[in-house]
């Protein structure tokens, strides 16, 4: 789990909106391999108005409507944080209006430098033992045969 106060890098799958959809008119975007496609970005519950991030995009299939993807995303200064997990929906945006949707399956940390942090994980405790033995519901007793019904 991460908590979004710096920037990202995300692996997911990006799909993008077509034009009756509210998308881009001109259709996907066509990846430069000079150039990162940029955009804004957020994530529900949050709008554009109150938690909009910066996007960069490479790595997916020119004239895809559907692809794998890795990305950036880089908060506003003073922004909120937001908890960002694998599953989570970015919706890319240009300007306001929603063009794409970023399924993240992967999440890293960025240090100022730009390499990735490792994450640290926590391990949580196993639960405890159960003390009583399992006591089946009665619905399992509509289960038994009527062989066995009478047995106990």
């Amino acid at each position: 789990m991460v908590m979004m106060t710096g920037s990202l890098a995300v692996r997911g799958t990006v799909v993008w909106l077509t034009p009756q959809q509210g998308g881009r008119v001109s259709g996907p975007p066509e990846p430069d391999y000079d150039y990162d496609y940029t955009a804004t970005a957020y994530l529900p519950p949050r709008t554009p108005e109150d938690g909009q991030v910066g996007i960069a995009l490479r790595r997916f299939a020119p004239g895809a409507w559907r692809s794998s993807a890795e990305g950036i995303l880089v908060p506003a200064e003073n922004h909120r944080a937001q908890q960002v997990v694998p599953g989570s929906i970015v919706v890319v945006t240009e300007g306001t209006r929603p063009v794409g949707l970023l399924t993240v399956e992967e999440v890293s940390i960025l240090a100022p430098d730009g390499t990735t942090v490792p994450e640290v994980r926590t391990t949580t405790p196993a639960p405890p033992a159960l003390t009583a033995p399992y006591r089946h519901s009665t619905a399992a007793a509509r289960w038994t045969t009527p062989e066995t019904a009478g047995a106990n």
